[in-house]
């Protein structure tokens, strides 16, 4: 038998027994062709020494959005490559929020990276009814990327509340529109707090997956229920992972990133961060290899990848050590990887994505706030870091000239700014783990990515907004009326088309 190539030694796992095994493998073209004994009729024209190593399949991630780390489709897949990630399914409901179907036809259209991208069609655009966006998927977007081979399932489903409606809405329109291609489609669900009959109802309308922050009993109802819990770094505690082991859910779970920034990609990683927390809380090795590879790939009807067995696409990690995820060697559809990105080259993307901030300068009566008698009182965000969520609370702000007198009383504005027609603005009041002091202003602000402006005074926020304006997208920090640092985002207002090194560093 003559194959390609073969790794000799190597302490393989093996997903279907969850152990590692001491084996042989061989590989043709692109294909695991054989795992086991040591065979003399086996040639190879390359012969790896596996010895002391460990091998185990690439990691499968099938939660994420490329546009939470600003790069570029091509230098995202470099970068979660060398971290060990060989497949990612990404929802690009940032970019479509933007620009609608043709920001996700803009992502589907560009040169793939070293690492496989699948795509989920976004199914919150907008997020929610009081969003002003650039675009809007209904039935007949759907309908146009439904076939695309990259496309694997309806992205995130958030909006429950026109999930369980009486008649017709937009987003049962779209999971009937899936149904046209599957009579049981993939469908991703967004759910947090979901519990008892709504909970139900949001599984009998087809959604059937959740990646949000879970606790013990989160997990226990929507596993029992049928649910596939997507397991992202918020929700990772010790008693959490003991009781997937422990309770035997591993089938119906698997870990997520989610989110990731540039920065942490570059210096912490992408799903191999998420694998080494979890074996740092007590997971065992074997099922945390078996949650980021496996189950995933399953989960999303991958049945091409996902483990080290005969006919199987050979994409798999050496590694070092395993515990720690000390990566050897990572190898993609046979061969060594090529973990360099495309050559970047300008306007990458449709030549509209470079100019779709629609925003004239503001001026500093723009953040005035109308208001009559001597205080007001009014609904203040705070800020909570260990969660997503928010607490609403009460506070008396002073009036002066007709206009709410903020500054100096403790908390900062926020104020966005429609993007898309310049006609539209809101204010709030934000507190907790934020911003204390000077202005960030940014277009990168989920799920609308409107220009977004938060501060403690009026001419730090002024200023950040304008030079976000100025540079047709980006994020820019201002204190004391001098510029702190920017990044640039030109593509869409969210996406840097500069290499991965440079958009972290930035």
């Amino acid at each position: 038998m003559k194959v390609d190539r073969l790794i000799q030694g190597c302490q393989v796992f093996n997903v279907y027994r969850k152990r590692f095994e001491s084996a042989d493998v061989a590989i043709i073209d692109d294909k695991f062709a054989y795992v086991g004994a040591p065979l003399a009729e086996i040639v190879a024209s390359e012969v790896i020494n596996g010895k002391g190593k460990w091998m185990i399949p690439g990691l499968v991630d099938i939660h994420l959005h490329v546009e939470s780390t600003m790069l570029t489709p091509s230098e995202f897949s470099a970068g979660i490559l060398v971290q060990g990630t060989t497949t990612a399914v990404t929802d690009p409901h940032e970019i479509a929020n933007v620009f609608g179907v043709k920001g996700v036809q803009a992502m589907l259209d560009l040169e793939d990276g070293p690492a496989d991208l699948f795509y989920g069609i976004p199914s919150s655009v907008p997020s929610t009814n009081f969003e002003t966006t650039g675009g809007i998927i209904d039935q007949p977007e759907v309908r146009a990327l439904l076939d695309h081979p990259k496309i694997l399932c309806l992205g995130e489903v958030m909006n429950f509340h026109d999930l369980v409606a009486e008649g017709e809405t937009r987003i049962k329109r779209l999971i009937a529109t899936m149904s046209e291609r599957s009579p049981r489609p993939i469908i991703e669900g967004h759910c947090p707090r979901l519990s008892g009959l709504d909970l139900q109802k949001f599984l009998f309308a087809g959604v059937d997956a959740d990646h949000t922050q879970q606790t013990v009993e989160s997990l226990r109802e929507k596993i029992g229920l049928g649910m596939f819990v997507e397991i992202q770094d918020k929700s990772l505690s010790p008693e959490l992972l003991k009781a997937v082991v422990d309770e035997k859910m591993s089938e119906h779970c698997c870990l997520v990133t989610d989110d990731t920034m540039v920065d942490i990609l570059v210096s912490e990683g992408h799903l191999n961060r998420v694998f080494r927390r979890a074996v740092g809380m007590g997971l065992p090795v074997e099922e945390a290899i078996y949650l980021t590879t496996y189950t995933p790939a399953r989960r999303m009807g991958l049945t091409d990848r996902g483990s080290i067995a005969p006919g199987r696409l050979a994409d798999f990690v050496i590694l070092d050590d395993v515990s720690t995820f000390a990566i050897h060697q990572i190898y993609k559809n046979g061969r060594l990887a090529n973990t360099e990105a495309l050559p970047l080259s300008k306007k990458i993307f449709p030549e509209e994505f470079y100019s779709s901030v629609h925003l004239t300068s503001r001026t500093i009566s723009d953040f005035d706030i109308a208001a009559t008698g001597d205080f007001a009182k009014c609904r203040l965000m705070r800020v909570n870091q260990e969660s997503t969520f928010t607490e609403e609370v009460h506070v008396d702000v002073p009036v002066k000239d007709g206009k709410l007198a903020w500054e100096n009383q403790g908390f900062g504005m926020i104020a966005v700014f429609d993007r898309y027609t310049g006609k539209k603005s809101a204010f709030g009041f934000v507190d907790g783990d934020c911003l204390k002091k000077g202005a960030i202003a940014t277009t990168y602000a989920h799920d609308h990515h409107n220009l977004m402006v938060i501060g403690y005074s009026t001419s730090d926020m002024l200023k950040a907004a304008n030079r976000v304006i100025e540079i047709q997208g980006g994020m820019t920090a201002v204190l004391n009326d001098e510029f702190i640092s920017e990044i640039a985002l030109p593509v869409a207002g969210i996406l840097s088309d500069k290499p991965l090194a440079s958009v972290a560093k930035e």
